[in-house]
């Protein structure tokens, strides 16, 4: 079920929507139609019908099932099942009550009755809870968030120094603070940005295996993850690593919240010198490495599709008098937004001023310039995407099961990495194998060589992907992955 409870969060970017898919006993999902608002459970697989958003009582545990239609899941007191309610009455309230191997049953909070059934037989009038009445939760949000500790109010990243996860991070900034949620058989991996999976020890190992393998409970609007022996993950000892500790019921200190994970990118003037702040709030394309003061975080606003730049003290680039660029702002306003125009292999930016920001001989940025020249380009690179998932708007890009084209509208998904090569990105599959574009302008992965595609940050949470032959990335009408489209538009974009 698609669950968008609000995860309240003391972190410093949006809490994730936390959107669910419910599967029944027989392996089917609970569904939600347009014709006559009717629910079944007779999905075989997580698309939009089958996505719920699950809308919390702040005043008690009280919850709302809210179809993708917008209409409430309700029962009477008969049992009989309803999804047509625009605003909830009492019979849409329901209380999940939660089981020992991590699903869940469904609790009619006024008739006392549980939720369940199978294909079009669906009915909330059992007194007890059996196997029909339990449901397993597939989470639908894109897998790759920044995680937050509650207590610590500190986010989880991978220790090089330690060798494993742990909570210290004020902030989640940097390739090591990706997290990725890798659904398997009902249950929850966490994987790091170098492909490795958390164990219920606290090691990080290369294989799956059972200990890898975690429940996901859903408390207050907070996650938690339990090991197959029935404890939870904690942050423990003075660097929060993350490992199972003794608790057997999910307590503060083992629940956490997700976070969505901003591109940050680090940017190269025409002088060659990446641009930073480590001279303090000075903007300046000067030094030869890369650090977090060389980090920016891009937040694009949902309305004009501009962009801001944050650093990672928190304050945001903006333009000053005499056509400066500092890090100095503490809020967005109309001066920290930024224009990224999209070149192949480099992008430009226009200030608030209407002029293009430019690289001066001595490093310092300055919206200046009318046109776009050789100052005014800069190299963009992403650093917090090593490990790439996509997700459209029919499902995630998958590999296709007989051939080597990709579906671009399946429910689970494939990791992919991602290598960056002067300004453009190379794909590669799990089988060490490349993406390209056949001349057909189907995207293929078993290539020997590597082939360049070209991605654009253009709206919120989305990336377009324009490969060598000028097109963007699509789901075609029969959900294979092609590089046909001549614009952009919501069949082009991609969650990442």
């Amino acid at each position: 079920m698609n669950c968008t409870v609000k995860m309240s969060t003391n972190g410093i970017n949006t809490p994730l929507k936390l959107q669910f898919g419910l599967i029944n006993y027989e392996n089917r999902y609970l569904t939600a139609e347009a014709f006559g608002f009717t629910v079944n459970a007779s999905a075989t697989s997580l698309k939009k019908k089958q996505t719920w958003t699950l809308e919390q009582d702040q005043e008690n545990q009280v919850v709302f099932l809210r179809s993708h239609l917008g209409r409430y899941l309700a029962t009477d007191k008969d049992g009989k099942i309803s999804c047509e309610r625009e605003v909830p009455d009492p019979d849409c309230r329901f209380l999940i009550v939660p089981q020992s191997d991590g699903r869940w049953a469904l609790q009619s909070e006024t008739h006392q009755r549980y939720f369940g059934g199978s294909a079009e037989y669906l009915s909330c009038f059992a007194q007890i809870i059996g196997e029909i009445e339990q449901w397993t939760v597939h989470l639908a949000l894109h897998p790759q968030a920044s995680m937050l500790s509650v207590p610590r109010k500190r986010y989880v990243h991978l220790s090089i120094a330690d060798d494993k996860l742990c909570t210290g991070r004020d902030i989640p900034w940097g390739v090591d603070s990706l997290i990725t949620l890798v659904y398997l058989e009902g249950k929850y991996c966490l994987k790091t940005c170098d492909n490795r999976f958390l164990r219920n020890d606290g090691k990080l190992v290369i294989e799956n295996e059972p200990n890898t393998c975690f429940t996901l409970e859903l408390k207050s609007g907070k996650l938690a993850f339990k090991d197959s022996e029935g404890k939870y993950i904690t942050p423990m000892g003075p660097t929060g690593t993350m490992k199972s500790g003794r608790c057997s019921t999910p307590w503060k200190d083992e629940l956490f919240d997700l976070e969505e994970s901003h591109p940050q990118v680090v940017f190269q003037g025409a002088n060659k010198k990446y641009v930073s702040i480590r001279q303090g709030v000075s903007v300046s394309a000067n030094q030869n490495d890369e650090t977090d003061m060389e980090t920016f975080q891009m937040e694009i606003d949902k309305d004009t599709k501009k962009c801001m730049f944050r650093t990672n003290g928190g304050n945001y680039w903006t333009l000053v008098s005499h056509c400066g660029i500092l890090a100095s702002a503490t809020e967005a306003e109309e001066n920290t937004m930024f224009d990224i125009e999209w070149l192949g292999r480099r992008v430009a930016l226009r200030a608030s001023n209407g002029k293009y920001v430019s690289t001066k001989k001595n490093g310092h940025l300055a919206a200046v310039s009318d046109s776009v020249g050789e100052d005014e380009m800069f190299v963009l690179k992403l650093i917090n995407r090593p490990i790439l998932v996509l997700r459209g708007e029919n499902g995630f890009v998958c590999h296709h099961k007989t051939s080597n084209t990709l579906d671009a509208n399946r429910s689970v998904y494939d990791i992919f990495s991602l290598l960056f090569n002067d300004g453009a990105y190379q794909i590669k599959s799990g089988k060490g194998t490349f993406w390209y574009v056949s001349n057909s302008g189907l995207v293929c992965t078993d290539g020997d060589k590597p082939e360049d595609f070209f991605f654009e940050f253009l709206v919120y949470g989305r990336v377009g992907i324009k490969a060598q032959n000028g097109k963007y990335l699509r789901g075609d009408q029969g959900g294979t992955l092609i590089a046909n489209g001549t614009n952009v538009d919501n069949f082009s974009l991609w969650e990442h």
